[in-house]
């Protein structure tokens, strides 16, 4: 077996990566010291925002007349797709009890965190879905009080389409705050919202960065990177879908990486081909990040087995997998290292992003190898508990305080000693240590 690459980037989805921790730690540190003034001074100097951080409901309902009835109707169809999936997945994660031995029974609880904050990007791109799909899940979750914050634009706020999401998915707080500040504001409970539980949602470095260094103070979905896409495509695949899907992605940004894997020597030429041309038509904007993207982070992999494209895109562990070959319940069953996976032509990572169901917030930069993407399961914790009669004791106890003795671990053994005296009064043990047989 072989693995050919036709094009090979020259950079890594980690290349290029700013020394930001720095600057992230010390607005973190004066915002913390600050409280709401000082997330004021940075949305002032960052946003150019100096009107009301909290958005009203009159706020709200202000810019729900800006948003036509068709998009609000496309917005209520991709939440209730969202909210569906989310209701699935929550119908899997139960509860359950078990007689462990005779008296002593152990269960878990599966309970939602108290407070989320969900952080939805606003900055070039306006992400309607991101809103949809971090407050949508959480209130499916159970979540008890949801905040969620996206930057302001100078003058005008958050976007209106963002704004009437927000609403429309149940977010009980709304902020006029992007950024590390943002990021802040919600962990550490300024502006009279809970401090949070978890912190959720894409954003640049800065917000990235902030949320891995609040960690373990909070929870986090991920530590996130620039989104990537892969796609695997055999003989059977139409080369201009192929390559849009792959453009499609590229204009993310100039370091987001995308990748195909062909197993058809001539298809991931004539992919290769086609590319550039499509990336012309884009708008500027878009043009420049899918041209960049392609430059420099961009790669066409040949392998000359299925089996071979299986162990490639498992050590690359993308965000979004594509499969545009046959068998497609074969690819299915046997590849496990991908963010989400997009079975057939007929779907496509767009189709994720914004409106089919499952949740686009996923890992990134190979963490798909040991982590799953944004889910009902997220925002609940599994929570254990136990309850046993005396007569369970006996044996419990028992092994409880030789393991404790032989650990040097006095005090725990004399928890045990005190019940088996109160419970089998009169009754002779032997509770001592020995690692001798």
């Amino acid at each position: 077996m072989t693995v050919e690459y036709l094009k090979k980037a020259d950079k890594t989805s980690a290349s290029g990566e700013d020394d930001v921790r720095a600057t992230v730690e010390s607005v973190l540190a004066e915002i913390e010291a600050g409280g709401d003034d000082k997330a004021r001074e940075y949305s002032a100097k960052f946003d150019k925002w100096d009107g009301d951080i909290i958005v009203s409901d009159d706020n709200i309902k202000e810019a729900s007349a800006k948003v036509s009835q068709t998009l609000k109707d496309d917005i209520r169809f991709a939440h209730d797709n969202v909210r569906k999936f989310a209701e699935a997945q929550k119908a899997t994660i139960q509860d359950c009890e078990v007689e462990v031995v005779p008296g002593l029974i152990a269960g878990q609880k599966q309970l939602p965190v108290s407070a989320a904050g969900c952080y939805v990007p606003g900055g070039r791109y306006s992400h309607i879905a991101s809103a949809i799909m971090t407050v949508t899940t959480a209130k499916v979750a159970g979540v008890d009080h949801i905040a969620a914050c996206s930057p302001p634009r100078p003058g005008i706020g958050i976007n209106p389409a963002i704004l009437y999401t927000l609403d429309l998915c149940g977010a009980d707080s709304v902020l006029n705050l992007g950024g590390i500040q943002g990021i802040a504001a919600m962990a550490f409970g300024l502006f009279g919202l809970p401090t949070s539980d978890i912190l959720v949602g894409p954003g640049n470095q800065f917000v990235a960065e902030a949320k891995r260094v609040l960690y373990g103070r909070v929870g986090i979905d991920m530590f996130a990177g620039p989104t990537e896409s892969m796609v695997i495509a055999d003989a059977s695949a139409d080369p201009h879908i192929v390559a849009w899907d792959l453009v499609g992605q590229a204009e993310h940004g100039y370091n987001s990486p995308v990748w195909l894997i062909s197993l058809d020597r001539s298809l991931a030429e004539e992919v290769a081909g086609i590319v550039p041309g499509i990336i012309e038509t884009l708008p500027e904007t878009n043009r420049q990040n899918a041209e960049a993207a392609w430059r420099d982070y961009a790669e066409i992999i040949v392998t000359d087995s299925r089996e071979e494209a299986v162990k490639v895109s498992d050590e690359y562990a993308s965000e979004h997998l594509q499969v545009q070959c046959d068998d497609l319940d074969w690819w299915l069953a046997n590849l496990r290292n991908y963010g989400s996976l997009f079975l057939g032509e007929e779907t496509t990572v767009a189709f994720g992003d914004k409106v089919s169901g499952p949740n686009h917030v996923l890992p990134t930069k190979g963490a798909a190898k040991y982590s799953g993407g944004l889910s009902v399961g997220k925002y609940m914790k599994t929570v254990t508990w136990q309850r046993m009669t005396r007569e369970a004791n006996h044996d419990i106890a028992q092994s409880c305080a030789r393991i404790s003795r032989l650990e040097g671990m006095e005090g725990h053994a004399r928890t045990a000693d005190v019940r088996l005296e109160k419970y089998f009064p009169g009754v002779n043990f032997d509770l001592t240590a020995s690692e001798e047989g």
